[in-house]
């Protein structure tokens, strides 16, 4: 099973901060793709394939102008769609039913505005809390949760860099400086 993203809208000079959060959030969390819907940013895009380049992993990032197909497409393939949204069923109440469908994922983050037609075509609309907040932070959320936990333990093979923890300072190994 995999998890993508579709993240809603996108527009070039006002979102391109939070979409490259966004980007960021679904590759660390364990999803393997997102599929950016709006304007088409190849910079952007770009940013985050360096990322993926750099830290290491697979994880793909994809330009659709038009959603809308995508989500018939999707069911058709026998994948489901989750909505990330305020007004869906509390995420603690559904995540083990979503985690139990070994089905392919598409989870759906918005934009300015969600269309009707994505709170119908989903099978889950899941609500990270009732409150207004960024959809980076229902998308870290709903992973964590979906994952349950193991995400964070989650090893990014073939980059060249890689964090050192540490308690003081920053330490990054460079995975290709003895080549």
């Amino acid at each position: 099973m995999e998890i993508n993203v579709l993240r809603l809208d996108h527009r070039r000079r006002r979102d391109a901060r939070i979409t490259t959060h966004v980007c960021l959030t679904a590759r660390a969390f364990g999803a393997s793709n997102i599929i950016l819907s709006g304007d088409n940013d190849k910079k952007l895009m770009e940013n985050v394939c360096d990322v993926t380049e750099r830290w290491g992993g697979k994880f793909t990032v994809n330009y659709r102008k038009n959603w809308d197909n995508l989500l018939e497409e999707w069911k058709r393939n026998d994948g489901e769609i989750i909505h990330l949204t305020m007004y869906g069923e509390p995420v603690q109440d559904v995540v083990k039913d979503i985690r139990k469908s070994k089905r392919d994922k598409l989870v759906v983050v918005g934009g300015s505005r969600v269309p009707g037609k994505v709170y119908k075509e989903a099978n889950w609309n899941v609500s990270v809390t009732t409150q207004p907040h960024s959809e980076v932070s229902a998308l870290a959320i709903f992973l964590h949760m979906f994952f349950e936990g193991n995400e964070l333990d989650k090893k990014f093979s073939g980059g060249k860099l890689k964090v050192l923890p540490s308690a003081n300072g920053k330490k990054i190994m460079d995975l290709h400086e003895n080549e």
